[in-house]
């Protein structure tokens, strides 16, 4: 799902939660205020919003089949994400805590390779359109 504004990650636990699942699990990224030596004041993300709601469902599908989750959500914020404020969340149930970490790490890469949602990185310097390289390898906070 992708929206304007704060994410609301109480919520999102909540719809995963079910009586089969033993472990529950949360990953949220944040904009952090420094990357290296550039400072940030704020993102701004934008989206192939269509193409972006496709392929955030289809991710949902691919996890539920290939982890058996018992539950699955994926949110993404578009517009001006502040400091400390969550860009992005992952929140997955399942039997084991094994598979939901893994789906939730396995969903976190597979957003940033094939969901068409873009990234501003705004600071004092000014502006700069972030593109992750294929073998980024960051731990997905900011995005």
């Amino acid at each position: 799902m992708l929206l304007h504004g704060p994410i609301d990650t109480s919520g999102l636990l909540k719809q995963v939660a079910c009586d089969e699942a033993g472990a529950n699990l949360l990953f949220t990224g944040t904009t952090r205020r420094t990357t290296g030596d550039v400072i940030t004041d704020w993102l701004e993300y934008e989206a192939y919003q269509s193409l972006a709601e496709t392929e955030l469902h289809q991710l949902r599908r691919e996890a539920v089949t290939t982890f058996g989750l018992t539950g699955c959500v994926i949110v993404h914020r578009l517009g001006r994400v502040a400091v400390g404020e969550t860009s992005v969340a992952v929140a997955v149930s399942a039997a084991h805590r094994q598979e939901a970490f893994a789906a939730a790490a396995w969903l976190m890469e597979e957003l940033k390779r094939r969901v068409p949602v873009w990234k501003q990185e705004v600071g004092p310097t000014g502006a700069a359109w972030i593109h992750p390289e294929p073998a980024d390898q960051s731990d997905g906070a900011g995005r």
